[in-house]
């Protein structure tokens, strides 16, 4: 008998029992406790968890879930044939850790079931194709850029680049809407995290929200299984309660240093930058669980956000993370430098699958600016120079400085997409020889673009915001 009651009553219903031969920090060697299953959720005497990662003839591999140190000679028993967490729709408002714990001191949580850590994605015969757009507030991305219900899209820049920010903007502009945010941090330092939770719960998007945390004081285990546990949370709300759902993961550099490290501890072969050989499927195995189902036509999008140390997006992680998402928004620091925020690069960036989301109206200004901020970056290089400019090239220089002003956005400030279209359509076709106060065009954009009830209210309301916004001249 051991003092736990868990593991007594687990032993008596004659599940697998093993002992513990060799402990190496969080890498278990267990003899016996067969038959077993590479993953199964095992529970050791002292009340902590592990999981088997390898399965020998003699010993069997577990890593240790907590930070508690085992003796050599301690009892362990399988308490699952595979690696599950609790999940349900209590945990929506919500910040628990890796093992499903609150940490918020909101008191306990009623999970509604068990959902397997490391689960497949569904097969192709149950999904749809995606065709909704997923509206951010951001209007650099809803605009030239979008996201789609049941897309994947990577968030890649340098350190300090705005990639959490950007993050943290889309996920408070869910507040107020059905879409769940699943923000799974990585390995973090407590501050980021504080600093994540009050931007949530300003903007009221904490009470749609689950925050799945990993510290940088955790176990090694635990940063691994986060993002895994995160896209568990989402599948349950996705698959069986019929929501759609959005993940953000921050970041998955993180979680492959972490797993770099357990790796090369655990003695497996290194292969590029030392990294496992089974790196790309550790991180495409997670991020294609995103996608629509057909059966309920809910989506669940996965936004993970990638290091491109020194703005490298060609290194090992960032060409990794491309070929598994369908695009990708690329923060540059010049563009950063340049006072622009969020630090899009709109000519690095793609959304494979964007145009979608877009209307007729939407896909022509998506087309249009796309142009002039080609055109405008020419100008600009021109300009420089200091030469007489022709009269089409003053003319991109001005209209394209209108447009960097409207796409450049501070945290906080959330645009719909209507009023993104409005505002975009004013500058792209307003008179030059009219100034436009681009400033009070986006001050207003958004009251004005909540009275268009239907399509032939769009030119009316247009034109009374393009007069609003017009710079009274003084005579």
């Amino acid at each position: 008998m051991s003092d736990n009651r868990h593991f007594d009553h687990l032993v008596e219903q004659g599940g697998p029992i093993g002992e513990v031969v060799a402990v190496t920090d969080f890498l278990i060697k267990v003899r016996g406790m067969q038959p077993v299953n590479t993953r199964a959720l095992v529970l050791f005497d002292d009340g902590s968890k592990g999981y088997v990662t390898e399965v020998k003839e003699d010993y069997t591999s577990v890593l240790h879930l907590s930070n508690s140190s085992l003796n050599v000679g301690s009892r362990v028993v399988v308490q699952h044939d595979d690696l599950v967490t609790k999940v349900g729709a209590g945990f929506v408002g919500r910040v628990v850790n890796v093992f499903g714990e609150p940490l918020d001191d909101k008191g306990p949580i009623a999970a509604d079931a068990g959902w397997p850590v490391f689960n497949d994605a569904p097969p192709l015969y149950m999904r749809e194709g995606l065709t909704d757009l997923l509206p951010t507030g951001v209007t650099v991305i809803d605009s030239l850029l979008p996201l789609i219900k049941g897309q994947r899209l990577a968030i890649l820049g340098d350190s300090k680049s705005g990639k959490s920010a950007l993050a943290t903007q889309i996920a408070t502009n869910q507040a107020g809407t059905d879409q769940v945010v699943i923000y799974v941090m990585i390995a973090k330092r407590r501050t980021d995290i504080t600093h994540l939770i009050n931007s949530l719960n300003a903007s009221k998007a904490m009470e749609n929200c689950i925050v799945v945390v990993s510290t940088i004081f955790d176990s090694l285990i635990s940063s691994y299984l986060a993002p895994y546990v995160g896209c568990a949370h989402g599948e349950y709300l996705w698959q069986k309660a019929g929501r759609d759902v959005l993940l953000i993961y921050d970041d998955l550099t993180n979680h492959a240093h972490v797993y770099r490290e357990i790796s090369l501890l655990n003695r497996a072969s290194p292969g590029r930058d030392s990294y496992p050989g089974d790196m790309f499927y550790a991180h495409s195995s997670l991020l294609e669980r995103a996608g629509r189902l057909s059966s309920n036509h809910r989506a669940l999008t996965a936004v993970p956000i990638v290091l491109a140390d020194s703005g490298d997006i060609a290194a090992y992680l960032p060409t990794n993370v491309m070929s598994i998402t369908d695009g990708q928004w690329i923060l540059d620091m010049k563009v950063f430098n340049d006072s622009m925020r969020p630090a899009v690069n709109v000519g690095l960036s793609v959304s494979r699958i964007g145009g979608v989301g877009l209307t007729l109206r939407g896909q022509a200004l998506n087309a249009e600016a796309m142009k002039l901020l080609a055109d405008y970056a020419e100008a600009e290089e021109f300009s420089h120079f200091g030469s007489e400019l022709a009269l089409e090239t003053q003319n991109s220089l001005n209209r394209g400085k209108m447009l960097f002003t409207l796409l450049n956005q501070a945290i906080g400030e959330h645009y719909t997409p209507l009023a993104q279209t409005l505002a975009l359509d004013i500058v792209l076709h307003a008179a030059l020889d009219k100034p436009l106060d681009v400033i009070k065009l986006k001050a207003n954009a958004n009251q004005m673009a909540a009275e268009v009830k239907d399509d032939s209210d769009y030119d009316k309301i247009k034109a009374r915001l393009h007069k609003s916004s017009l710079v009274e001249l003084k005579r």
